[in-house]
Order: structure tokens, then sequence, then C-alpha cells
């Protein structure tokens, strides 16, 4: 399996799509602090008037606007709790799966590695690297950006941040298990990105979870990977807050089994 992971990462090093995926997300980044200096500092009010970004009534209704925000929950609006963070990174899942597919990768590789548990764990780690070296990079542009704007929001203890982080990151390499899943079930980049789309957004389970919760048997959906993404703690306060693990690491381990499995029974 080694030997499948140094592969796999050489590869992903090669890429370019894990680099505009992460490009994309450090624009997210910088365009929602940029907004937001828009809107709290005294220059970025004048410009966006000048502008006609915003009037000066909208601005006078904006000046409660951060009350209770710090870099952590800026961190999550950037993308994390609205799902958009799991769009992008599924979708450079999608194709790094897809493309040992489409290119007959595949093919050799099962030809010299025939255990294909370890081809779905070697896909699983580099999924989690990539999306720790993500995390951790959106972690640092918000922290430069404020820094650079001059510290609009206070700056969360680096405890929280690392209690969330901790616990995102898991969540997100389930994600990434159920996308591989998807890719090695179809082999499709379509059916991949749609999965991705619909799930990592919160399209299926969002409408879902309304409906139930009409009829008081939706709160089930709260342990998805979606909702426990948007209203997992932001800090630990007990060892309820625990459950973030246990859901993430359960679905991580069902969608990683059922990837192998799937593998097991295809003809390559």
């Amino acid at each position: 399996m080694l030997n499948l992971l140094r592969m796999d990462l050489y590869r992903m090093l090669r890429s370019k799509s894990v680099y505009i995926c992460l490009a994309i997300l450090l624009i997210m980044v910088m365009v929602s602090l940029g907004m937001v200096s828009l809107v709290v500092t005294p220059q970025g009010q004048e410009m966006a008037v000048e502008r006609g970004i915003f009037t000066a009534e909208d601005l006078a209704q904006t000046e409660d606007i951060l009350q209770g925000v710090d870099t952590l929950l800026m961190l999550r609006q950037t993308g994390m709790d609205g799902g958009m963070y799991n769009l992008i990174f599924g979708i450079w899942v999608m194709l790094f799966v897809c493309m040992d597919y489409q290119s007959g990768f595949m093919k050799n590789l099962m030809a010299i590695h025939q255990n294909r548990w370890n081809y779905v764990a070697s896909k699983i780690l580099t999924a989690g690297i990539v999306s720790l070296c993500y995390l951790v990079l959106q972690c640092i542009a918000v922290l430069m950006m404020n820094r650079v704007l001059g510290n609009v929001v206070p700056y969360a203890s680096f405890g929280d941040m690392l209690f969330y982080l901790t616990w995102a990151w898991l969540l997100t390499v389930a994600f990434a298990s159920m996308i591989i899943l998807v890719s090695v079930w179809t082999r499709s980049v379509a059916a991949g990105t749609l999965a991705a789309v619909l799930l990592g957004t919160g399209m299926i389970v969002g409408p879902l979870y309304a409906l139930l919760d009409m009829l008081h048997v939706g709160g089930w959906l709260r342990y998805t990977i979606y909702f426990t993404l948007g209203m997992g703690p932001g800090h630990y306060g007990s060892l309820a807050d625990l459950y973030v693990y246990l859901v993430g690491g359960g679905f991580l381990i069902l969608y990683a089994a059922a990837a192998g499995i799937v593998l097991r029974k295809q003809d390559i």
C-alpha cells in the first residue's frame, strides 16, 4: 500500500486540479473577508458608497453584523457550513479517482497491485492529506486577511481552532470516502460530480430534513455529514460535543468498506 500511496501523492502533486481547487477556496476566503471590510472599516465604507456597492442607509443597518463573530466563525462561513468546501473538494476527489479509469491507468495498476482494499485505502489517505492541507491553508488565509484588514474580527483561541479543524477534517475525509465509493461504483465523471453537488451542498438532505421535521421525525438527519459540518460545536464544552468524531468516523468506515466491497466485485 505504501507504494500505491507514494504513487498517488506523486500524481496528486503533479495534477493541476488540486491547485485550481485550492485557489478557488482561498479566493472565497479573500472575497468574503474583503466584503466584510467594505461594511465594517471606515475606508471600506467610503469606497463602497463611492462605487455604489452599498448606500449609507444599507451600511447603517449593518452596524452589528459582526457581533459575536470571530476568526473561527469566519472560517466556517467562507464555505464550510454551507457545503462549498465539500463541493469543491469532492469534485477534486472525483477527478482524482475517475481519471484512473479514463486513462487506462486502473487496468495496469490492478495487474500489479491486486489487493483492491489497498487502492481504496491509498485514495482515502491521499484525500485526507489534501483536505488537511486545504483546511490549514484556509485557516492561515483567514488569519492573514484579518490581520491585513486591521483585525476586523477578534481571533478565536488556538484550542477552539484545533478542536474544530480536527473534527471538520474527519468529516471531510468521510465525505471523500463517499465520493470515492460513487466514483468506483459508476466510473463516471458525471455521476461523481452530481454526487458532490447534491450531497456536498445539502440539496438532498436539506429539503428532506425540512419535510421530515414537519412530521417531527427528521432529527436523525442532523447526524449526516452536511448537517454535522454546519451545526457542529465551535468549541469543546463537554463530552457530548465529541459526537462529531463518532459521526465522522462512522461514515468514514462505512463508505470505505462499501467502496472496497464494490471494487472487489468489479471486473476492471
